[in-house]
């Protein structure tokens, strides 16, 4: 076998994906896709017999060669400390590979338990070797985590359980109950694409990205599609770079069509708006390539960015961005009041002048959210039934502590025509009491980073400081309160909370600051961030908008 385990007794299987024709209007457009994958899925809670099947998904679209995974799989405390791990090299061509470990936690009644009862984290770290001596420990591509019971854990302490958002008068009582109950929650997905570039494919037979503007179903489906399915919001990111019809360069493209192409784009979604109040269609650009570069939407620009050309030279976009140049891109999206969401950051992306996850002022400014978990993008399920999800906790933490104030997203990158169906995830965004929902009221949200990302839809999850909104800054002097707000239904309780802190700037480790729901605490002198993460006893979490703290000297 290509792989062992270490330390506890392991069951290991490879399973390699049939590899089928897929339909025509598959198979151009995944090239841009085109880079390493790795996704850990795994069981919250084991059998009744105490073993669960963790599988780990590689993959790499288009390789032209076989090429050689290494992965690490770590059980960890919260603290860091390694419990137990298992590792291995798998062999990765064109198609994706599974391997599969069967662990044994000894949860059945009665047994010896090999680990205390208790919710502990699983991280994946993997990556392709690249020369002789590579070790996953410096050629880390991809890092994945989730949360996992053992035995029956401890319910998590004392929670305030007083709905967060409420659309009643403000009740009495202490100011952070207050501000919370003055916003309304709106939920809804802002990753996804249609027939206007990769997406769109009819459930039928969409087996991944569709070749560009190839598919049936355009943004006035999608919107409708997602408003029938109880969505309050849905942004259609279509790839800046195939509005020429093409995942490559169209030599003869022409430049007019290009641009009406995204103009009737942002046309579809005024249209609909006007049309269903209180359903937000926003229609937008993912900027950029995976492939050594990295993916970014951005929500509010009149103008397609782009850097190719026709044969005759055209230009075939509104204004030239050169490609993976993120320092000219963030100082126009400044210059111009645009904002952008980091797309499923990874730890080798976004670079600038050869380092990547760079932080500059522009981009701090221009970027508001960093998309912390997707849902599988290729899924065809509209039951909110995937199983399949990727965790970027690890690079939005990075971007955090490079500096920026970014707000935590969860979305589903949907390609196939269930757009906000896949999952039961969604972006939660805060907007103030009696205000519709409109763009104006919802750019103004997103910059205030009044925003939380949940993994189950009827969940909502908030943090204050001294009794200001997550996503707010101010200075403080003397003690700080931490307050964690969290609403569940339908039988769901925290099994696990966590506040984490960072410094913004230093480009060190985020820590778990404390468990409990409630932190008082006096800060170093200096600059700050916390943010608050919530496990169900469902496994599915939810994550808070950080809070960005300078300590004053008293």
């Amino acid at each position: 076998m290509p792989a062992t385990s270490v330390v506890s007794a392991t069951i290991l299987t490879v399973f390699c994906c049939a590899c089928v024709a897929m339909p025509l209007e598959s198979q151009a457009s995944e090239s841009d896709h085109r880079e390493f994958e790795a996704v850990l899925q795994t069981p919250f809670h084991a059998d009744n017999k105490g073993m669960r099947t963790i599988t780990l998904h590689f993959n790499y679209p288009d390789s032209e060669q076989t090429q050689q995974v290494r992965w690490r799989l770590e059980l960890l405390r919260d603290d860091g400390r390694v419990l137990k791990h298992w590792k291995g090299r798998q062999a990765l061509a064109a198609a994706p590979v599974k391997v599969a470990l069967r662990w044994r936690t000894a949860e059945r009644a009665g047994t010896p338990a090999s680990l205390p009862a208790g919710v502990y984290r699983l991280r994946l770290r993997a990556g392709l070797e690249s020369g002789i001596g590579d070790t996953i420990d410096n050629n880390i591509h991809v890092e994945q985590t989730w949360d996992v019971a053992v035995g029956l854990p401890r319910p998590a302490p004392t929670i305030t359980r007083p709905p967060p958002f409420s659309t009643a008068p403000a009740p009495a009582g202490p100011r952070a109950a207050q501000r919370a109950a003055q916003y309304t929650a709106y939920l809804g997905n802002l990753h996804s694409q249609t027939n206007h570039s990769d997406g769109g494919g009819a459930l039928a037979h969409c087996t991944g990205s569709q070749a560009p503007q190839s598919a049936a179903l355009g943004p006035t489906e999608a919107y409708g599609f997602a408003q029938r399915h109880g969505l309050d919001f849905l942004m259609t990111s279509e790839h800046n770079h195939m509005f020429d019809g093409s995942d490559g360069t169209n030599a003869g493209a022409n430049p007019a069509a290009v641009k009406a192409l995204y103009q009737s784009g942002i046309h579809a979604a005024d249209t609909w708006n006007l049309a269903h109040p209180g359903f937000l269609g926003i229609y937008g650009q993912e900027w950029g390539v995976t492939n050594n570069g990295g993916h970014l939407n951005i929500l509010n620009s009149g103008d397609l960015l782009g850097w190719e050309r026709n044969a005759a030279g055209e230009l075939l976009a509104d204004t030239a961005t050169p490609r993976n140049d993120y320092a000219t891109l963030y100082a126009l999206m400044r210059q111009r009041g645009w904002l952008g969401q980091f797309n499923h950051p990874r730890a080798d992306q976004f670079a600038i002048d050869g380092k990547p996850l760079a932080w500059t002022p522009d981009g701090d400014a221009a970027m508001v959210l960093c998309e912390v978990m997707n849902s599988n993008a290729f899924s065809t399920r509209t039951d909110e039934s995937e199983p399949q999800h990727s965790n970027y906790e690890a690079g939005c933490n990075k971007l955090l502590e490079a500096g920026y104030h970014v707000a935590f997203s969860s979305n589903q990158d949907n390609h196939c025509a269930n757009w906000g169906a896949s999952s039961g995830n969604r972006t939660g965004v805060l907007i103030k009491r009696g205000q519709p929902l409109t763009a104006d009221t919802f750019l103004a949200a997103l910059k205030a980073r009044r925003v939380y990302a949940t993994m189950d839809k009827n969940a909502e999850l908030i943090l204050t400081a001294n009794g200001r909104m997550m996503g707010e800054r101010f200075d403080n002097k003397g003690r700080l309160t931490l307050q964690v707000r969290y609403t569940g239904k339908r039988g769901q309780r925290p099994a696990a909370i966590n506040l984490f802190a960072g410094v913004p700037g230093r480009n060190g480790d985020v820590t778990v600051l404390s468990r409990k729901a409630r932190k008082v605490f006096t800060p170093r002198a200096g600059e700050h961030f916390y943010y608050a993460r919530v496990t169900q006893n469902d496994g599915k979490m939810l994550w808070s908008a950080p809070v960005w703290i300078t300590q004053r000297p008293r």
